[in-house]
């Protein structure tokens, strides 16, 4: 007989839907990071806990199910965020199709979602049958409150949550975020011990290919950690920000929380000798801005080298925030690669999505200054920009090209839920997606926007077709046998020859 526990944090799949081809062996597969600070939560104020990652272990829905069932929780929770911006709406697909089979089998069940889509589309998540509750923002109050209610009678005494009245969904007044002064307390941290593996920790997650230089052998176990929440900065495609929404107006995007929060450097600094104590040595700081302040990273960096830790790291970084005092600090303490927003090649289109903040020009002088410390970069270049020409969008490849940097991610523009572009797309009445499958960059029924001058579907075999080019590149595959070795140049070329389906080009 089974004890019957308080919340079972679920991680249903959706990689074949985000990543096609590319799931089964060149896909990264991260921990479900918010599962694991919810579930570590949630433990603190005396509750019992679960995590079902079916990515990690390649459960079908109907094995979700059966687990859940095994374990009769008191509440279901779908913890439905990603390792990518647009993941917490293409990863609505898995979970809803999963959600759905519970709810068939076992109707007395209490279910409940929270997630990026989730904040940024509150009333649409819970108009689904299935759907009995949700959390709003990150939901770390909302949801000890919950537990501590009798899930039926206080619904409407608890803040930050949705439920329904007579069939009808209804948001109650929001609760606040956790507050820096409280992350160590009321976000203490991860659930490791929850997570599924095979012989030892973390092994059932891998590493993105190029973060163990394209070494398909090195990339388990794999770790990806937070040491801040949230981004200052206010750029029109990016929906980052929305979970930390503390309004319920239908209008609310990013842009509206522009709110950084941290946890402190010696609270940190334990996590990633918890880690390095589990074996993993490749881990992502997953932070927006981890190079931001200084006042937080640099304690943070310096007492990794102090335990010397022997971590293989890479963090993000905005190109106009990089600073060369601090680039030996990032690579003695173990951060081998920073991944670079350079978003679009033209000035103009640059800075009209990133409000202005971003004015810098010779994004070439930053690559270079970061590779002189034997630090690889990771740039990210986006396709379709509403003011995007075939011009404009040649000139960011040719950038790319130009740059040559040792991974380089090529993105369709989509307007996602939560982002300020997707507000005012609605609000103008733009053609969007009318599927979570086509918000995915990856996906089969992407359908990224189309652009002033350009049609959804010449974006997306733009940036096929550009990724192609790239990566087939002699210039490019000479740096990589040159830096990594003849087997890293193989398996780039491997990848390279996996095509993406797209129903938009009519596959």
């Amino acid at each position: 007989m089974h004890t019957k526990i308080d919340v079972c944090f679920v991680n249903a799949d959706s990689s074949l839907s985000s990543y096609q081809d590319l799931a089964s062996k060149f896909a990264a597969i991260e921990p479900p990071t918010w599962s694991l600070l919810l579930a570590n939560s949630m433990r603190k104020s005396g509750f019992s806990c679960s995590i079902i990652d079916a990515t990690a272990e390649n459960l079908t829905h109907e094995k979700v199910v059966e687990r859940i069932a095994e374990l009769r929780p008191r509440l279901t929770l779908f913890v439905v965020y990603g390792q990518n911006p647009n993941s917490g709406t293409i990863n609505m697909v898995g979970n809803i199709e999963c959600v759905t089979l519970l709810k068939d089998a076992h109707p007395n069940f209490k279910t409940c979602f929270v997630g990026s889509h989730t904040s940024a589309l509150p009333l649409e998540v819970l108009s689904n049958s299935a759907i009995d509750m949700v959390l709003l923002n990150e939901g770390v109050y909302a949801l000890r409150n919950l537990l501590l209610s009798d899930m039926e009678l206080e619904l409407n005494k608890i803040k930050g949550i949705g439920y329904k009245v007579n069939g009808k969904p209804v948001l109650n007044p929001p609760e606040i975020v956790v507050p820096t002064d409280r992350m160590d307390e009321d976000l203490p941290g991860y659930a490791w011990d929850l997570l599924p593996m095979r012989t030892k920790p973390l092994d059932l997650y891998r590493a993105h290919f190029w973060h163990t230089e394209y070494k398909q052998e090195s990339r388990s176990p794999f770790a990806a950690i937070y040491t801040s929440l949230g981004c200052r900065f206010k750029c029109d495609f990016c929906m980052i920000n929305i979970v930390n929404r503390v309004d319920n107006d239908r209008g609310v995007s990013s842009s509206n929380s522009p709110n950084m929060r941290f946890w402190s450097p010696e609270f940190m600094l334990r996590e990633f000798e918890k880690l390095a104590q589990l074996g993993v040595e490749h881990l992502r700081i997953s932070d927006e801005m981890f190079f931001l302040n200084q006042r937080y990273f640099e304690p943070l960096l310096s007492g990794i080298i102090d335990r010397d830790l022997s971590l293989k790291m890479w963090s993000y970084t905005r190109v106009d925030t990089v600073r060369e005092k601090y680039l030996e600090l990032f690579k003695k303490a173990g951060i081998n690669w920073l991944a670079l927003g350079i978003e679009a090649g033209s000035r103009e289109v640059r800075r009209e999505v990133s409000k202005g903040t971003f004015q810098l020009d010779d994004i070439g002088s930053v690559v270079n200054l970061v590779q002189q410390y034997d630090i690889g970069v990771a740039a990210n270049y986006i396709f379709g920009f509403p003011d995007d020409t075939f011009q404009t969008m040649q000139e960011t490849l040719d950038l790319a090209i130009e740059l040559n940097t040792e991974m380089a991610n090529f993105y369709p523009f989509q307007a996602l839920p939560g982002s300020p572009l997707h507000v005012k797309a609605k609000k103008e009445g733009w053609e969007l997606p009318d599927t979570y499958q086509g918000y995915g960059f990856l996906s089969y029924e992407s359908k990224p926007m189309s652009t002033k001058h350009v049609s959804a579907a010449k974006v997306i075999q733009f940036r096929d077709n550009a990724w192609k080019t790239y990566h087939d590149s002699p210039r490019f595959l000479s740096l990589i046998e040159n830096k990594f070795g003849i087997s890293a140049k193989q398996g780039i070329q491997e990848l390279a020859k996996i095509k993406l389906r797209r129903k938009i080009l009519g596959d």
